[in-house]
This record gives structure tokens, C-alpha cells and sequence, in this order.
């Protein structure tokens, strides 16, 4: 285990490790090196432009990815899960951009411990679909993929209010939205092991999700706005494209996202 002399320098290690499966693992040391004590101070760096990625997959604009649908053939299954590799090899990197970008500022240090966990969740996340992908003779990289969540923390670089808003509270809630639903049309086919996957995905996102409204109504309270409001003008301000129900309500409500935050901003309304 490397000797980081803080957690900002040990979150820039992830960021600029471009090994899909290294990158998850440093993440994986780096939480654990932190929940235990190996590494104590939270200190300073300077984060990459963007992180380091593998050659593979090729980045496409969103709508040259093909869609992703659920068969008893395993493409689609393979596709589906490469798609979900890739968002969690990306929210390992949204994780550690979080804590780089708020290493100087005035927080709790118990808003690292969140969000150095949640980095770490992101990590066994991945490898868990690694691994799943390798049992189905494929591997992450074999197909194309977006660049759409990197652009939302790209444009949420400047403010830590916008990107709780915006990544945690829209990216990470709507997978609670559709991950159960894509496990049980996993079950239909008879891929049990992969849907259980997904059911621990969900169940521990909404954790993150939690997290990400936590330290949200800490940010709003501190900046004297109502949170509610505050996130209504946010994501209108900040993200492009549309909130669409249907609703995970009961996953989104045990994470504290109730719907009069959201709800407003539906697709429809």
C-alpha cells in the first residue's frame, strides 16, 4: 500500500491511474488506507483536467451508443452490463473529484469519510461487473461507450452545491429509478447472478444518494438557502437533459430525495 502523505494526494493517484481494473483497485486501497487510519491528513493538490482513462472502450456521443436490450442472448446482457462498468469506473472518479475539489475547503471530516466510501463502493462495484463480463467471455473495453457523466462533473467543476445537485442527486438517483427494474428483467432470463449484482448496486447507491443530500442541506443551510429551491434552480441551471419519471419513490424517500424536490422538474410537468 503506497505511503500517501494525504487523501488529496491519494485521490489525484486514482484520478490519474488510466488501468480500468488499477484504477478501481487504488480506489479500493485508498478507502481503506483512509478508513483506517494510514492515511490522516486531508492536505491539498491540484486535480487533472479529467481523469486518466484506458485507450478502450471508444468514447461516442450518447446518441451513437447503441441501445441495451435485455435477452435470453447473451449480447444484450453483455452490453448492459459493459454499460453499467463503464458508469461505475466513471463514479469511481467522480467520487475522488469530490474530495480533491473540497480538500481546502471548510468541511466536516466526516464528509470525506462519505465520500472516500462511496469512492471505494464505486471500485467493488466495478470490479464486480469485471468480473461478471470475464465469466461471459467479454471484457470492458469490447464495446463503445458516452463521455456524458465526466461532462456533468466538468460542468459542476466550480461549485459543490451544483455538483451534489447534479451528480448524486439526478445521475446516481436515477439509477436507483432503473437498476431494480433492469435485475428483474435479468431474473426473467434466468441470470440470477448478474441481478444480484445489480441489487447490491442499488441497495448501496442508496447510500450515495443519501450522502449526496446530506451534504447538500449542509451546503444550504451554511449558504443560507432553502433546499428545495436551491436544487430546483440548480439542475435547471446545470443539467442538460430532462428528469423522467417513472419514479423509484421508495428507494429515493429511504435516501432522503423526497418528491417535492424532484418532482417538480419531471418530464411532463
Amino acid at each position: 500500500m503506497p505511503g500517501w502523505a494525504s487523501l488529496a494526494a491519494a485521490a489525484r493517484d486514482v484520478l490519474l491511474t488510466a488501468d480500468a481494473a488499477e484504477k478501481a483497485a487504488t480506489a479500493g486501497r485508498v478507502a481503506a488506507a483512509w478508513r483506517h487510519g494510514a492515511i490522516r491528513e486531508i492536505g491539498t493538490a491540484t486535480p487533472p483536467a479529467r481523469p486518466a482513462r484506458p485507450e478502450r472502450p471508444l468514447l461516442r456521443p450518447p446518441r451513437e451508443v447503441p441501445r441495451r436490450r435485455i435477452g435470453v442472448a447473451p449480447r444484450g446482457r453483455t452490453a448492459l452490463l459493459h454499460a453499467l462498468a463503464h458508469i461505475e469506473l466513471n463514479a469511481i472518479d467522480l467520487a475522488f473529484d469530490i474530495v480533491i475539489r473540497s480538500a481546502g475547503l471548510d468541511l466536516p471530516r466526516a464528509f470525506f469519510d462519505d465520500w472516500v466510501a462511496v469512492g471505494g463502493d464505486e471500485a467493488r462495484h466495478y470490479a464486480m461487473l469485471a468480473a461478471r463480463l470475464a465469466e461471459m467471455d467479454a471484457a470492458y473495453g469490447d464495446l463503445v461507450a458516452h463521455d456524458g457523466l465526466w461532462q456533468a462533473a466538468a460542468e459542476t467543476a466550480d461549485d459543490l452545491l451544483a455538483r451534489l445537485a447534479i451528480v448524486p442527486l439526478v445521475l446516481e438517483a436515477r439509477g436507483l429509478d432503473v437498476t431494480l427494474v433492469m435485475a428483474e428483467k435479468l431474473r426473467d432470463v434466468g441470470d440470477h447472478v448478474s441481478a444480484d449484482i445489480l441489487k447490491t448496486i442499488h441497495d448501496e447507491e442508496v447510500g450515495h444518494v443519501a450522502a449526496g443530500m446530506r451534504w447538500f442541506r449542509h451546503l444550504c443551510a451554511e449558504r443560507g438557502l432553502e433546499p428545495e429551491a436551491a436544487y430546483r434552480d440548480l439542475v435547471r441551471a446545470r443539467f442538460k437533459g430532462a428528469i423522467k419519471p417513472p419514479f423509484n419513490r421508495a428507494s429515493r424517500d429511504r435516501a432522503g430525495l423526497t418528491a417535492n424536490f424532484y418532482e417538480p422538474l419531471a418530464e411532463g410537468n
